[in-house]
């Protein structure tokens, strides 16, 4: 659902409030307004943002990983603009120190984020699992998880290793197998694991 008809630049995005706490992805220069999820939703968020977290702190990393507090720009549509709020992001420590007194989006330009992952509902499959590839394709961000808590399965798209190829085919993992993620080697996480914890 697309909240406005009149199309938003970037920076009105970035200056819009409406006085409420919804929060807003800007998509082809509209507000589509982000839905809570289900509570699984979440939790499945929050336990990879604290695995993630775990993981940076035993590799001692200076990564920080942060849950639905980050944008990231996307060229999606030409001149029309689009911004999403990834389900979780990492990114280095010193990139998110760089947006501590600007609002936290990643822009045109900038490193992409280290890995994303979003979380499916049912009212974002088709966007999570065709559109955000597209975009975050194009952003050349090395890893993208689609956490699919319906299927439960995790579909992994990582870059290919020529540069300009974009992301390889992606893995899928169910049950048991380990998940292989390039941002995180030493992971020792299964699809399992990951839906009994949430």
């Amino acid at each position: 659902m697309t909240l406005t008809t009149q199309k938003l630049t970037f920076k009105e995005y970035l200056e819009y409030s409406n006085g409420t706490d919804t929060r807003y992805e800007l998509v082809k220069g509209e507000l589509v307004p982000m839905s809570l999820g289900t509570g699984k939703h979440g939790e499945l968020a929050d336990a990879l943002n604290f695995i993630f977290r775990q993981e940076i702190k035993n590799q001692n990393l200076n990564w920080v990983s942060k849950q639905m507090i980050i944008g990231v720009r996307s060229p999606r549509g030409g001149k029309l603009h689009t911004s999403r709020i990834p389900d979780v992001v990492v990114i280095p420590e010193l990139q998110w120190q760089s947006l501590q007194n600007r609002e936290a989006v990643i822009d045109l330009g900038e490193p992409p984020p280290l890995l994303v992952v979003e979380v499916v509902s049912p009212s974002t499959r088709n966007t999570d699992y065709r559109l955000k590839v597209a975009e975050y394709d194009v952003l050349n961000i090395p890893e993208y998880w689609i956490v699919d808590p319906q299927e439960e399965k995790v579909t992994i798209f990582t870059l290919a290793t020529l540069p300009d190829e974009g992301f390889q085919e992606p893995e899928i993992f169910t049950g048991e197998m380990k998940l292989r993620s390039t941002t995180f080697p030493n992971l020792e996480l299964t699809p399992l694991q990951m839906f009994n914890y949430a």
